[in-house]
Formats: C-alpha cells, sequence, structure tokens
C-alpha cells in the first residue's frame, strides 16, 4: 500500500483596487497603452459596474472603481498606488510605452535597493551603502522609472538585477513543470484507455454459465489482471493475476505477462502446466529482479463442468456450493517471475450447478477499515452468502460495494474480481 500526499490549497490574491474617475478611459489605458488583459467587466444587479485588468502574465489583477464624488475613496484618486510593476528591461518598456503616450515621471535610471532584516522592508541604499556591494546586508542594482495613468495614479516601473532573474527562473520552472504534469497527465490518461483494451471488450456466451469480470485500478493504471480465454472446443478458461508494484511500471509487466500467456494458450491449449512453465521462463527474463506476479489461470470443461486449475501463489479462489459450503482452491506452484527453474501441480474440481466460482486479487482481501482492520476472507464469503442469488454482475458489483464501505477512504490497491455461477438444474 501506498500513501498519496493530499493536494495543495490554490491560494492567490484576487485584486488590488485603483480609484479612477472615468472606467471606460481608464479601461482604454491599460488595455490599449499598457498591453494589460481585460479581466472582466460586468454589471451587477445595484448598477454598479466590475472591470478589472490584468497584466500578461495574468498574475494579478487591478480593480479600476470609479467612486461617487462625496465618497471618501474619491479622495484616493490620482495618489501613489504604492505598487511595483516588475519587468527584466525598463529602458525597453520605457520606449514602448511612451510611444503609446503613456506619461513618466522621469527616464529610467540606476538606483540601489537594500533589503533591511530589521524591518524586513525594501528600501533605497544610501550614497554610503551603495558601494558596500557583497557585505551581508544585500543591496541590489536597479533601474526604475514611474508613471502615471489619466487620473494621475502612480506606479514605480522597476527591474531589480538579480530579484528579477530570480522570478524570471522561478516563472520559466513552473512553467515547465506545469508543462510536463499537464503531459504526464495526458499520458496516464492515453495509458489509462490502453489498458482498459488489454481487458476483456466481450464475453463469449457459455451454456448454462453466467460469469463477468472488473479491474477498479487504484490509480489510472495498475497491476491486476483478468482474462477470458478460448482453450478449444467445449474449453473456456479463466485468469486473474497481480503483478507487484504499483502504476506504470506494473502495467508494463502486467502487459508483458497478458501477451505471452495469450501467445502460449493458443499454441499449447491441452496442458496448462507447460503453459505457465514457458510463461514463466518469459516473465522471469524480461522482469527486473524482485518483481514477480501471482495468477490464477482454470480450464473450464463446459460439457461436464470439471475445472482443472494452477493457482501460482495467489489468493484462494472460492467455490460457494449449492448448500452453502466453501471449497477454496489454494496454491499449487510459486509466483511466476522469480525463480528460473519453476515448476506446478495441477488441481481439479467440479462446478456443480447451482455452485458459484469467485476468483479475486488481494485488494479485495487486504483492504484496511479506518481502524486499520483487514477486510480478510472470512468477510468476503459473508458478502458472497448475503448476495448469491443477485446474477453475477450485480452480485460482484456488491461484492466491491461492500469492501468499500468497510474500508471508505482512497483506494491503495487494485481491485478485480471475477465471477462465474453455473445455473441450477432445473426442478
Amino acid at each position: 500500500m501506498s500513501s498519496v500526499p493530499s493536494s495543495p490549497q490554490h491560494l492567490r490574491i484576487h485584486s488590488i483596487n485603483i480609484y479612477v474617475r472615468d472606467q471606460d478611459r481608464s479601461l482604454r489605458f491599460y488595455v490599449d497603452q499598457l498591453g494589460f488583459h481585460l479581466a472582466y467587466d460586468a454589471k451587477l444587479q445595484s448598477g454598479e459596474r466590475l472591470v478589472a485588468v490584468a497584466p500578461p502574465d495574468g498574475q494579478a489583477v487591478l480593480s479600476l472603481i470609479a467612486p461617487k464624488a462625496d465618497s471618501l475613496d474619491f479622495k484616493l484618486i490620482g495618489r501613489s498606488t504604492r505598487l511595483t510593476l516588475i519587468t527584466e528591461d525598463v529602458l525597453a518598456k520605457y520606449q514602448e510605452w511612451s510611444k503609446r503616450g503613456v506619461h513618466f515621471q522621469h527616464t529610467p535610471r540606476l538606483r540601489r535597493i537594500k533589503f533591511d532584516p530589521e524591518t524586513r522592508q525594501v528600501r533605497n541604499a544610501t550614497a554610503a551603502e551603495s558601494p558596500l556591494l557583497g557585505e551581508e546586508t544585500p543591496i541590489w542594482g536597479g533601474v526604475s522609472t514611474r508613471f502615471r495613468d489619466p487620473d494621475g495614479n502612480t506606479f514605480s516601473l522597476v527591474s531589480f538585477d538579480e530579484i528579477t532573474h530570480a522570478l524570471e527562473a522561478q516563472r520559466r520552472a513552473n512553467a515547465v513543470k506545469l508543462e510536463l504534469d499537464r503531459r504526464s497527465a495526458q499520458e496516464l490518461e492515453i495509458a489509462s484507455e490502453v489498458q482498459c483494451r488489454f481487458f476483456p471488450q466481450i464475453r463469449p456466451p457459455i451454456p448454462s454459465l453466467d460469469y463477468c469480470g472488473h479491474c477498479y485500478p487504484a490509480r489510472a493504471v495498475g497491476g491486476d489482471y483478468y482474462d477470458f480465454l478460448d482453450l478449444g472446443p467445449g474449453r473456456f478458461g479463466f485468469v486473474i493475476g497481480d503483478v507487484s508494484g504499483k502504476g506504470i511500471a506494473a502495467a508494463l509487466l502486467m502487459a508483458n505477462l497478458q501477451a505471452n500467456l495469450r501467445s502460449q494458450c493458443s499454441i499449447a491449449q491441452d496442458c496448462l502446466e507447460n503453459i505457465l512453465r514457458v510463461v514463466n521462463q518469459f516473465f522471469s527474463q524480461n522482469t527486473p529482479d524482485g518483481s514477480f506476479a501471482t495468477l490464477f489461470l482454470a480450464d473450464y470443461h463446459v460439457p461436464t463442468g470439471r475445472l482443472r486449475y494452477v493457482n501460482c501463489g495467489h489468493p484462494p479462489a472460492l467455490i460457494l456450493r449449492r448448500d452453502d459450503s466453501i471449497d477454496r482452491l489454494d496454491p499449487t506452484a510459486t509466483v511466476l517471475g522469480i525463480f528460473k527453474k519453476w515448476d506446478c501441480e495441477l488441481g481439479e474440481r467440479t462446478i456443480h450447478p447451482g455452485d458459484t466460482l469467485v476468483l479475486y486479487t488481494d485488494g479485495i482481501t487486504e483492504s484496511f477499515s479506518e481502524d486499520r482492520e483487514e477486510y480478510g476472507e472470512a468477510r468476503l464469503i459473508e458478502s458472497l452468502l448475503r448476495h448469491r442469488a443477485q446474477p453475477s454482475q450485480s452480485l460482484l458489483q456488491n461484492i466491491v460495494a461492500d469492501v468499500r464501505q468497510f474500508s471508505p477512504h482512497e483506494q491503495h490497491d487494485d481491485i478485480t474480481l471475477i465471477v462465474a455461477k453455473s445455473s441450477p438444474s432445473p426442478l
């Protein structure tokens, strides 16, 4: 089981108020002359108009508020906003905006910026402090100027050498991370769609047998596997497996195991032992050290109900008999992929009319409650008995619902089930 960190809560400044006399005039200034974007322009039911603009990076919003002439806010028009805009090249921005009619108080000039650790504020360095570059108290060089909007509101336009570069590096790093996250999410979505195609897309009808299977991955992709195989006339294969690990790595190993098993079943249909010996050989060659898979492969003979199987270290399959007794199909071999010299034994049972076969992965039995109590085989049997009268699809869904009710927190392991019900003999 693996824990997934909770997603961080997003937090940002909503807007900064700029008090203006004419919102339309100010809107033209910020959009046409400064190159800002219109963030929103809406009218409330009260008749009040909400207008806001944002710089090209969209990281801040300026609300353009036109207060009533008799209000206290009206007196704030035309004052210093104490807002500082940072750009990489003040001179280039000065020239660009000057051509658009923006009024600057002075041409860009170099100044020294000092951070005072006691007050935690940035201020202009004094003439005596300016030469002291490199000492413990940081002093940065910067180019700055000031400009006004049509109402006389003043803004600072600066470029801090180290600060600007650090901010730009952080911005670029964030942009790269966002792009990587987007690509990863897209690739996971594609991988999930591809893996869904690995599972059976159709269920060939089998006389007197109502069966189904489903996988509920804990992540976008997982390492659980189930399959239905045509083993020849009158014979049908049930497969369920669980590859060690989680996520993409487990999904790739699962795909490798599935390909090997399907290939061998099409060649050597008559002998389950030979099929799995070759599968183990190929799987062990293609898996990293320490990786393995548990697997249950069953050969169901439709006319007689005979079930031949090999259980490779997988949780015991269950047969719920018509008289409510339980038959456990325990392992007959060790797991696949670890040992190059590997062998197995064949088990055999008979599925009688009215019996129900259940194959599952440990995502069922090893689900935990909030008190860290394991769901276990006993609860699975109780659920099976409680819902046994239902068709296979409903039976499967209700078992999973019982597991999730017992373990309501985030799913940490893949959950996979196959349910096969033999129709009762007519009375």
